[in-house]
């Protein structure tokens, strides 16, 4: 087959990309005029970044996980951390000032439960007309806090119990119908190594279906659980060489859980530094070094956007999720001037097609899988 091109009985379609922005959950840097960050927990700084993605035609915003702050012996040593705000709560404020853009919420499999967390993500889709995800982390648990660890050894297993239990309840109310428009509860029970529940869920099926299923590929249980259920993988940019193999490998992999190359987007967490000229661009990265921030694509606008969509048609990744080195406004220059770029070679959308994530992505419903 060749790079970027789907062969079917009409003529070859290119390749376009995905692409995410992550917030860290808080404001992380002080921009180029030396201004001071807002604080973590002031909603612009949510807003600007969502409202630029958006902007940008990006398909999904995800937001960090709020952990407890780090002590050590007591004292709060990040405060910066102590001012994260819980994501879907920030999320759930942000359907009502976007009308496209994906809604991400990092959460961990290690301290929440499946009925409480499937609630309030099917909650979400609906507020947001079907704009919900979670990016499902295994996490096995805080810096702090004792009570909230899970073991080691059994976190990943934990994890994919979870994010399967969930799907069950989200199934688990009955199709709309004739006097029964919104469909109805019924009956679920679950009985596996790490949850026992039973009950009936309390919202009917959500827009999408299920909110969409982001998990991290960082290794060889990652990407054996995303394959086998998620709907996104996060992976980690690499040489070209190294991403076409590791696209090739996880793909690979879907086969045997009945799935297809479609059915999982491979989205690499990547860094941009861009400047007027290559030149000034790797000067810049310079700085960012110093700053422990690793950047990923450096150059002019137009080697970036280059550098982007080879990734892409050389089947080395679906999309990216940019890692802004600035909060709020570390999106804005992508935006303005990299994603004009990108739509003028045919890579990225013009404008949204679909209302939902799932649409945004490609990926169908799991009602109309059946």
């Amino acid at each position: 087959m060749t790079a970027g091109a789907i062969h079917a009985t009409g003529p070859a379609v290119r390749k376009r990309m995905h692409l995410a922005a992550r917030h860290p959950g808080t404001a992380t840097a002080t921009g180029p005029t030396g201004r001071r960050p807002t604080a973590g927990t002031d909603f612009s700084s949510f807003e600007h970044l969502a409202r630029t993605a958006e902007r940008g035609k990006f398909d999904f915003l995800c937001l960090a996980e709020a952990p407890p702050p780090y002590e050590h012996r007591g004292p709060v040593h990040d405060p910066d951390t102590a001012a994260r705000p819980e994501p879907i709560t920030v999320l759930s404020a942000l359907a009502a000032v976007t009308d496209r853009l994906g809604l991400a919420a990092t959460v961990s499999a290690a301290r929440s439960e499946p009925y409480e967390l499937a609630r309030r993500l099917a909650t979400l889709d609906h507020l947001s007309a079907g704009r919900a995800a979670w990016h499902a982390v295994s996490s096995a648990g805080p810096p702090t806090g004792e009570d909230l660890r899970r073991e080691g050894t059994g976190r990943h297993t934990r994890a994919a119990e979870f994010v399967a239990t969930a799907r069950e309840l989200w199934d688990s109310w009955a199709p709309a119908g004739p006097g029964s428009p919104h469909g109805a509860p019924r009956p679920f029970a679950h009985s596996g190594r790490h949850f026992d529940i039973a009950g009936e869920f309390t919202l009917p099926r959500s827009p999408q279906g299920h909110p969409v299923v982001i998990q991290a590929g960082g290794s060889e249980e990652g990407l054996e659980s995303a394959a086998r259920a998620a709907d996104v993988v996060l992976t980690r940019h690499s040489t070209l060489e190294a991403g076409r193999a590791l696209y090739a490998d996880t793909k690979s992999r879907l086969a045997k859980y009945g799935r297809t190359p479609a059915d999982l987007k491979i989205m690499p967490r990547v860094t941009v530094v861009l400047g007027d000229s290559d030149a000034e661009a790797r000067e810049r990265a310079a700085g960012i070094r110093e700053r422990r921030i690793s950047p990923h694509f450096v150059g002019a606008p137009e080697t970036v956007a280059e550098a982007l969509d080879t990734f892409v048609l050389e089947d080395a990744a679906d999309g990216f999720v940019l890692m802004p080195s600035l909060t709020p406004d570390g999106l804005d220059d992508f935006v303005d001037r990299v994603v004009p770029l990108l739509q003028e070679r045919g890579a990225f959308r013009t404008e949204y097609t679909g209302s939902t994530l799932r649409s945004h992505l490609g990926l169908l419903s799991p009602v109309s899988k059946g």
